[in-house]
């Protein structure tokens, strides 16, 4: 009989820790699902196997037993590694952790595969030879990849120079050894370009697909397929990090600067952090790729954390689109006040006539981005949420875009009675509209979240413009992440103020890298783009490296101010949020944990910043309260110790409840 250490499938945080039960299998391992009794109840819980030991330490009263076995689903030693590790590094439960790892859905009733893409016919790409650059960085990954060594690289390569094709060579270099493989794609609007050229390259047999656009049961069985071997590359957004592979060899993470790689639900892990630790106990490969890396993953490279890989120059050797700013101040001076400025409407028609495409890319979905009144400048509001509600005309209807509530617009001011109700602002809804007008007699298609609800409408709208049936594309970031198409000859960024008034320290970093990789969406077949930026901050650091394409000088003015702000990189910020239906719950519990914290910290109490309402103070009818914390570099193991005991012994136990959640370096305050 062997004892084994159990993770039971609760909720609660006072059940988070090991159990011992006893079990007669002699084959049990790490990893193991199992089902048990627990506590009081007589029905059967699922349970993880931590550890296996011959004895049980101490004599054990009661002892309870593995009731059954569940051969179907199990994790590795590796996997049940790395959920020690996430419970460790983001003070989450063992068993959120277990859940990144294991399938969600059912096995089919019928016995039927439920297979996504099975029937793509793949897109072929003949890369007649590679260029220099692509050659140089290509070998020194092989280099690593034969030796199987852990290294990590960073590849920064200017938009439309053959980065996919790099991947693709290094990827197949794996799987030529026996290996298996990982691709990251940030969005899941990516996934059908990448997955038509792998699919092309390495045939359908050879690929599963993981993303949360598939449904539960199509996720389920891809996950089966991967954790029985039948294939040897996965892709997928950032839970495909969590592929249940064996043998490791790389781990490709595309646009290694967006957002979207950290995690805005428990667990809040950091893509990147989960991929090394991963390949650290598979001896493989990671290697990340952008056009405009991150300052944080740009400043590891200067320090050698990573290994710096460049591509410079464009694959077909056409050079960088030419990038035109206009001051939107001075079109207001001279009399124009619609969406587009006289350069770059010129452009649009130029750039249709000659049998082109063009892209307008604005990061603000909806018709506009508020309704207030002009009598007493008052916005309307969410009731739950209390920020500004967004106008969609193609429902009528003011929508709250952080929980959905919708309500028609008000005849009067809900605050003063007014009836001088106006809309502010544009949205994508709002420029495609003007688009069709202004350009009438040519295709126009809108890709946000709006449009790509249901399933299958991303790759449909991207396939429509991909074969020239539209003429101009009118979205969100969506359209700016690594998308490839040959036609576009001009980018007009309808509004490069959008994210620069965002109040959070990395507003100028995603300003400079949305403009740079919108940008990057023109002249990618054999003609050289054409940029123009509408802004009213021309003078904006940001904005003027962007225009210039100039990394470099971003970064100087970037990280000498991280420096000076002690921002990360160079300190971590760790974010504890408190929410409850009771907004003095929610400031007791934040303020007992602030006045601990700094106890805790007694040389560095002023580290604890003091508990503040969050910018979005109500999110489906429950309030919000957080304090930060600034860490220095080098002392993130005493930090993240102290705020363990906290979770550990200030634990709310009253009602109304309190849940508190630790976000470490979040990528949004709000």
């Amino acid at each position: 009989m062997k004892y084994v250490d159990l993770v039971i499938d609760n909720k609660s945080e006072k059940t988070d820790q090991f159990y011992t039960y006893g079990c007669e299998d002699d084959s049990v391992r790490p990893g193991n699902k199992v089902y048990v009794t627990f506590g009081r109840g007589s029905s059967l819980r699922e349970a993880y196997v931590f550890g296996v030991h011959e004895e049980a330490g101490q004599e054990i009263k009661g002892l309870k037993y593995v009731e059954k076995t569940d051969d179907e689903v199990s994790l590795t030693e590796e996997m049940i590694s790395a959920c020690v590790w996430m419970k460790r590094r983001y003070l989450c439960k063992y068993i959120d952790a277990v859940r990144c790892f294991i399938p969600v859905g059912k096995k089919s009733a019928r016995g039927k595969t439920r297979t996504p893409y099975a029937h793509a016919e793949g897109e072929r790409q003949d890369i007649e030879k590679l260029t220099g650059e692509q050659e140089k960085a290509l070998e020194i990954i092989s280099n690593a990849i034969d030796g199987r060594q852990n290294r990590m690289f960073l590849l920064k390569g200017v938009t439309g120079s053959g980065k996919t094709e790099v991947y693709m060579q290094a990827i197949a270099r794996v799987i030529e050894a026996g290996r298996s493989a990982i691709m990251l794609v940030p969005e899941i609007s990516l996934t059908k370009q990448i997955i038509d050229r792998f699919i092309g390259r390495f045939g359908a047999e050879q690929v599963a697909v993981i993303h949360s656009r598939l449904s539960d049961g199509e996720r389920h069985d891809e996950w089966m397929r991967i954790r029985n071997g039948d294939v040897k590359i996965v892709i997928g957004a950032r839970s495909a990090v969590f592929a249940p592979l064996e043998d490791i060899g790389i781990i490709v993470m595309d646009e290694e600067h967006e957002t979207t790689y950290k995690s805005d639900m428990t667990p809040k892990y950091e893509t990147s952090e989960v991929a090394i630790k991963r390949l650290r106990e598979h001896q493989g490969v990671f290697l990340m790729g952008s056009a405009t890396p991150s300052v944080v993953s740009w400043y590891r490279a200067c320090g050698g954390i990573y290994e710096k890989l460049e591509l410079t120059e464009r694959y077909n050797k056409v050079m960088l689109p030419q990038v035109e700013t206009v001051d939107m101040r001075e079109e207001l001076k001279s009399g124009n006040t619609g969406i587009f400025s006289g350069k770059l409407e010129k452009g649009i028609r130029e750039t249709l006539a000659r049998g082109q495409q063009v892209i307008l890319f604005l990061n603000r979905r909806g018709y506009s981005s508020f309704v207030s009144c002009r009598e007493c400048g008052e916005a309307v509001r969410c009731p739950d949420c209390g920020i500004s509600m967004t106008y969609h005309k193609g429902e009528d209807r003011l929508i709250c875009h952080y929980c959905g509530r919708s309500r028609r617009v008000p005849d009067v001011c809900p605050s003063c009675g007014s009836k001088y109700i106006k809309y502010f602002g544009s949205g994508t809804e709002q420029v495609e509209e003007a688009a069709k007008k202004q350009f009438a007699g040519h295709k126009i298609a809108r890709l946000d979240f709006d449009t790509a609800r249901r399933k299958g409408s991303i790759e449909k709208i991207i396939d429509s413009f991909s074969k020239g049936e539209t003429d101009i594309l009118v979205g969100t970031q969506l359209v700016a992440k690594g998308l490839d198409f040959r036609n576009v000859g001009l980018v007009g960024i309808m509004s490069a103020d959008t994210t620069l008034n965002i109040p959070d320290f990395r507003s100028p970093e995603r300003t400079f890298q949305l403009i740079t990789q919108a940008a990057g969406r023109a002249g990618r077949g054999d003609e050289k783009g054409r940029v123009v930026i509408q802004t009213y901050s021309p003078d904006n650091y940001a904005v003027k490296a962007a225009a210039a394409q100039n990394y470099d000088a971003f970064y100087e003015d970037e990280i000498a101010l991280r420096q000076f702000m002690n921002y990360p990189p160079c300190s971590d910020l760790i974010q504890v949020m408190f929410t409850s239906k009771s907004p003095e719950t929610a400031r007791y519990w934040g303020g007992r944990w602030t006045e601990r914290l700094r106890k805790l910290l007694p040389e560095e109490p002023q580290n604890v910043f003091d508990l503040q309402e969050a910018p979005m103070a109500k999110i489906k009818d429950s309030s919000r309260y957080f304090f930060l914390v600034k860490c220095p570099k080098g002392k993130r193991a005493l930090y993240m110790g102290a705020l363990d005991h906290l979770k550990k012994t200030l634990v709310p136990d009253s009602r109304p409840a309190c849940r508190i959640g630790i976000d470490i370096n979040p990528y949004s305050f709000m």
